[in-house]
């Protein structure tokens, strides 16, 4: 058991070592730049992908905001009966897609996580953000999939275990709300 601990831990460590700290930090950037201009940070992701959407639209809202800049923030999987509803309806693939056509404007961010990269709703997502005028970001694993060909910003995790990566993906939400929180980011355009 303590090998497996030891090798789990470790191999944390060595994929949070190479993490892309520019990649990061442009990340805060348009982040910073959208808040400023009052845009929409919308976040999306399956299962464990989907927990850490909701708690990075949380920390934007709650953590990193400030009385005289707030996010605007929301997980667009934090709604059951709407994602069913689409689910049911329209299909799981276009669940995101839908509730950004009726939410998103020009000027948006799309945060999309997914481990392997290739979720299906998640890459038709991407997709509509980029042909709506909205930034997309994708932080994935591995080679980061379909979606490190079409986010406009890509953070990769360099591990190929679910686990690992959504590990690595909470990390990465806290250092970006943190640099807002502890005053570390700018304030964007406004």
């Amino acid at each position: 058991m303590r090998n497996w601990l030891a090798d789990y831990t470790a191999r944390c460590k060595a994929a949070l070592d190479g993490l892309d700290r520019d990649g990061v930090a442009r990340i805060v950037e348009l982040l910073a730049d959208a808040r400023g201009r009052g845009r929409t940070v919308f976040a999306a992701g399956n299962g464990g992908s989907a927990a850490t959407a909701s708690h990075f639209a949380t920390d934007l809202t709650k953590l990193a905001s400030a009385p005289a800049a707030p996010f605007r923030a929301l997980a667009l999987s934090d709604n059951a009966p709407l994602l069913t509803a689409l689910g049911n309806d329209v299909g799981y693939d276009a669940v995101f897609v839908e509730q950004l056509r009726t939410l998103g404007r020009a000027g948006d961010v799309l945060v999309a996580f997914s481990t392997s990269g290739n979720s299906p709703n998640v890459v038709k997502a991407v997709e509509f953000a980029r042909s709506s005028g909205m930034a997309s970001v994708a932080l994935t694993g591995a080679d980061g999939g379909r979606l490190a060909g079409l986010a406009d910003h890509v953070l990769k995790i360099a591990d190929d275990h679910v686990g690992r990566v959504e590990d690595a993906h909470l990390i990465v939400v806290h250092l970006i709300c943190y640099a807002f929180a502890e005053g570390a980011a700018g304030s964007g355009a406004g």
